[in-house]
């Protein structure tokens, strides 16, 4: 029963989900299913299914994993939508887990327009975060409807170019990628899954499949034979040898194919959430000018900042690890030092990618203290925002707040004490001691 209702959570309908969450927390409630106390453990970037999630977790199922692993937080970030924020933000709070929903994008930073930031050879262009959000109704929808659009765009030009290649399992897109997808926002991982169900249904023979994609990829028998039975590792490949540099489907990004980041942040600051920067390992031009880079990035409005903590320190070879592990203990440095809050979380974006971040690995164990304060801040400004927009950017906090590192102070003690469901009485609060006060107990 439990395992049947766990697959729906992670149905394409809505409906269905929400019935599925129901009868779980149902069964919670009454013992019927044990979950653990909350731990120290949170992910504060995990996409979901309507931009992608390597093991098909819709908002619901992120919150119901989330729980079932005894996390204490977790955050949406989706790519270029905000479709699952009111899921997610009901379904945490309805299942104990502190929260926070948003989405991640990309950006033209003109200042950098010679230089790589986060986005490998793809100079002045930027990956780049908006966290905080409480609703999937926005104010002046035409930002998101623009990057949709692109989206599709690049997504039908991919599909019509790795075609030329894959001719014999050639993807409709309407037919074959939309119908992956929830709400219409298809990626490169749906389209290469995609293409691998078509050429599974073509070739039934195992050693055929093998022959077809060595022909296509130019990838050896060896690791063609480990990957035809585990069908990530295959789309993996088929979207590094097809869709990236190099590839029939790779289309180079361009800066001006990007909105600014101003205006992103624009967006998002007059939606109530926080400009965040994303950082990566240090390593590229850009990030190697880093406090040139924050600079810019906090003149347009970033008032936070993402590490994807794994990409920087979970590296086989010693050497390039030490380099990261470096990289990243200086770029927590810069973040403390400006007050940017700092959250943390894996992606999930592929099959493989970790649930969770190991907060006791050798190399973050000393950054937990601040990670967790990151995560306390982002909570409290999810209910803050949600109760009565008295988010962390809000006109109430810039009022009831001298300085930023003053503003951390209470919004990390207020996400500490504030209970993460929606139990927590706010009415009449008007000043951060009040509200800190009915968090009392």
């Amino acid at each position: 029963m439990q395992h049947s209702l766990e697959q729906q959570l992670n149905s394409n309908d809505r409906q269905e989900r929400a019935q599925a969450l129901k009868k779980l927390v149902e069964s919670a409630a009454t013992g019927a299913i044990t979950l653990p106390e909350p731990g120290r453990a949170f992910n504060l970037h995990c996409h979901s299914f309507f931009s992608f999630n390597g093991y098909g977790y819709s908002p619901s199922g992120l919150t119901w994993c989330g729980r079932t692993l005894g996390l204490s937080a977790m955050a949406l970030v989706d790519f270029d939508v905000l479709d699952g924020v009111d899921e997610f933000l009901d379904a945490a709070s309805c299942l104990g887990l502190r929260s926070g929903a948003g989405m991640e994008t990309r950006v033209f930073v003109p200042e950098f327009a010679e230089d790589e930031i986060n986005s490998p050879g793809e100079p002045g262009v930027a990956y780049h975060v908006g966290i905080g959000f409480v609703s999937s109704t926005v104010k002046d929808p035409v930002l998101l409807q623009h990057l949709k659009t692109l989206a599709q765009n690049r997504t039908r030009t991919i599909i019509e170019r790795v075609n030329t290649l894959l001719h014999e399992i050639r993807l409709d897109y309407a037919e074959d990628v939309l119908s992956l997808t929830p709400n219409g926002n298809p990626t490169e991982r749906h389209v290469c899954a995609a293409y691998d169900t078509k050429a599974r249904g073509l070739f039934a023979d195992k050693a055929a499949l093998a022959e077809y994609w060595h022909a296509k990829l130019g990838v050896s028998a060896d690791t063609l034979g480990k990957a035809i039975d585990s069908p990530p590792v295959l789309q993996g490949l088929i979207r590094a040898k097809t869709m990236k540099s190099g590839g029939v489907g790779y289309i180079p990004a361009r800066g001006e194919d990007f909105p600014r980041l101003e205006d992103v942040n624009r967006f998002i600051l007059d939606n109530g959430a926080i400009p965040t920067f994303a950082f990566l390992d240090g390593t590229s031009s850009g990030e190697q000018r880093m406090g040139e880079l924050l600079d810019v990035m906090t003149a347009s409005g970033v008032a936070a900042v993402n590490i994807i903590p794994d990409r920087n320190w979970n590296i086989a070879d010693p050497e390039t690890r030490a380099l990261k592990v470096r990289n990243l203990g200086e770029f927590i440095g810069q973040a403390k030092e400006r007050d940017l809050p700092i959250l943390v979380g894996t992606e999930m974006n592929a099959h493989g990618q970790k649930r969770v971040d190991d907060f006791d690995a050798l190399e973050l164990a000393p950054f937990y203290d601040v990670f967790q304060e990151g995560m306390y801040i982002l909570h409290a400004h999810t209910v803050l925002q949600r109760h009565g927009g008295m988010g962390y950017l809000s006109a109430w906090a810039k009022d009831a707040f001298t300085t930023t590192r003053e503003k951390n102070a209470f919004f990390r003690e207020f996400g500490k004490r504030a209970a993460p469901d929606a139990a927590l009485n706010l009415e009449g609060a008007a000043t951060p001691e009040e509200l800190l006060a009915r968090t009392a107990g």
